[in-house]
């Protein structure tokens, strides 16, 4: 993918549509639902009141956009904008070489602080940071995992995702692991659900982490771990955690 010349007016236009298409109303609600109160993990955070599909076709409508100019966007105080920047990403990810793709996935590291809500991290690190290491090594989430930074973490075991979806599963086993006795409710949902997804896809996977590490994960994240196994099992996994 070559690179194309800076576009100023198109940013300022893309800005302006999205002032346009803010809901008062849908804004407000999102305040409530991404925890934006005093010591909540979104504190602060402000909404235009945008949907994700509305987001998706500004997608493909910028899509001429030069990936680099999203950086002003990911800088946003408007969560909507943060998160187009990464949609952006992720399309120009999906579309670019080598080169562009690396690029991309150092420009999304360098940037982790404005990543910083749950949907922000699902919507594009499975792509720009899973995709861009898969099929190598998982390093970098291993230090990832480590990070003070909660959304960091989240990155970590989000990314793993990539590698899921091609039936490789060592590397949502290994973040896992990392992350079982986190701190952060954020963080046991993400990783109860990545290893529910392990398990659509091969069950007996699953369940060998859950035989030998069940008794030791917070509640939640065994919760969503076992969502869809049949009542009975998914009530023997629950009580190896009550007797641990």
């Amino acid at each position: 993918m070559k690179p194309e010349p800076t576009n100023r007016a198109s940013l300022l236009t893309l800005r302006a549509e999205m002032q346009a298409l803010g809901s008062p109303a849908a804004a407000a609600q999102s305040l409530r639902f991404f925890k934006t109160g005093p010591g909540d993990y979104g504190e602060g955070d402000q909404f235009l009141g945008i949907r994700v599909p509305v987001l998706r076709e500004l997608v493909r409508k910028y899509r001429g956009l030069p990936w680099r100019e999203a950086v002003t966007l990911l800088k946003s105080t408007w969560h909507e904008e943060r998160l187009l920047a990464l949609l952006l990403w992720v399309d120009a990810f999906s579309r670019g070489d080598a080169t562009d793709r690396e690029a991309i996935h150092r420009a999304y590291l360098d940037h982790t602080a404005f990543i910083n809500n749950w949907d922000l991290v699902d919507a594009s690190a499975e792509h720009i940071v899973g995709g861009f290491l898969y099929p190598g090594g998982i390093g970098l989430l291993v230090d990832l995992a480590g990070s003070k930074n909660l959304w960091e973490r989240r990155i970590a075991i989000l990314s793993t995702f990539h590698y899921i979806r091609r039936d490789e599963f060592k590397p949502t086993l290994r973040i896992a692991r990392l992350l079982i006795e986190d701190p952060h409710d954020l963080i046991h949902k993400a990783v109860g659900w990545l290893l529910r997804e392990v398990g659509k896809r091969d069950q007996e996977v699953e369940e060998g982490f859950l035989r030998v590490e069940a008794w030791r994960m917070p509640r939640t994240m065994l919760r969503y771990a076992v969502e869809r196994f049949p009542e009975p099992l998914r009530k023997r996994y629950l009580a190896m955690k009550s007797a641990g």
